[in-house]
């Protein structure tokens, strides 16, 4: 029982960890941006489109909700831009409205077919990702390969990787200088709707595990933490990387010793962390001040 429980625990780990990096490296270039509430309001906006998707087709495939998904995670950023570029209405408010009022049909549909559809509100807000060690993917011949979410979760960081690895220039030069790369003939619209479906992507495919909540606490306080620590973009991402990992192993067992919330408690340990990284780079200005003073 100890053996097995321990392993339990490696894979839980491993399942937050990798969505964890996955949201890092994505909430980097977000925050960078100036738009890490967008990935808040994409995270929640692609709810009608994972229930639509489940509608239409009664399957409830990673493939499915991913496409209804990414739908609706660029219409949401369509809706955002439409109201804030063609009215007066700012930015943040844009946000708002857009995601909360995506998120509230999302959920009266999920109300309103609730006996045709194998999903709930908190199943989407808080997931469930002590449940990862149950859910166990075989082949055909019947040979225990592991719990899915694990398989899932590593193909997710893979892809994000590649995606940060082979467009890290694209993706540097369009969110610290968009002018200069228009000038270049680097298209930043592209650019942007490419990191817009990343984190569609990102989003629903761990919603199943670890719901929107912690997707979003993911998305932006280890990016934000890091950003207080160091000003080069690959250690920024380096951080941000290793804040997430830091934040599901400790959360996770924080969450064992108080008997409650993995979601919660690895949002807290995020919290705390970025709270760590505040101090410090107080503490560091402070001595910077005075060496410059001295």
């Amino acid at each position: 029982m100890g053996g097995g429980g321990a392993v339990n625990d490696i894979y839980i780990i491993l399942t937050a960890s990798f969505i964890a990096i996955s949201c890092a490296l994505i909430g980097v270039f977000l925050m960078l941006r100036q738009m890490a509430m967008v990935g808040d309001a994409i995270s929640h906006a692609v709810l009608p489109g994972i229930v639509l998707a489940y509608l239409f087709t009664g399957e409830r495939s990673s493939g499915i909700m991913l496409l209804g998904a990414a739908i609706l995670g660029v219409l949401a950023t369509l809706l955002i831009e439409l109201f804030h570029k063609k009215t007066r209405l700012q930015e943040d408010a844009s946000i708002g409205v857009t995601f909360t009022w995506l998120f509230a049909l999302g959920v009266i549909l999920i109300s309103v077919y609730s006996g045709q559809i194998d999903l709930d509100q908190d199943c989407v807000l808080y997931g469930e990702i002590a449940y990862v060690p149950l859910d166990l993917w075989f082949t055909a011949s019947g040979m225990n390969l592991g719990p899915r979410p694990l398989w899932i979760a590593a193909g997710l960081l893979l892809v994000v990787l590649l995606f940060v690895l082979r467009g890290y220039r694209g993706l540097f030069i369009t969110s610290f200088h968009p002018d200069y790369a228009a000038a270049l003939g680097i298209s930043t619209v592209l650019w942007h709707y490419g990191l817009m479906s990343m984190v569609s992507v990102t989003t629903v495919i761990s919603f199943e595990s670890v719901g929107a909540i912690l997707v979003v606490a993911l998305l932006i306080a280890p990016a934000a933490a890091a950003y207080l620590l160091t000003e080069s973009l690959p250690k920024l991402l380096s951080l941000a990387a290793l804040f997430g990992v830091l934040s599901s192993a400790g959360g996770y067992y924080l969450a064992k010793w108080l008997d409650g919330s993995i979601a919660g408690a690895i949002s807290t340990v995020a919290g705390v962390i970025f709270i760590v990284a505040f101090v410090v780079s107080l503490a560091r200005k402070s001595i910077q001040t005075k060496s410059i003073a001295g």
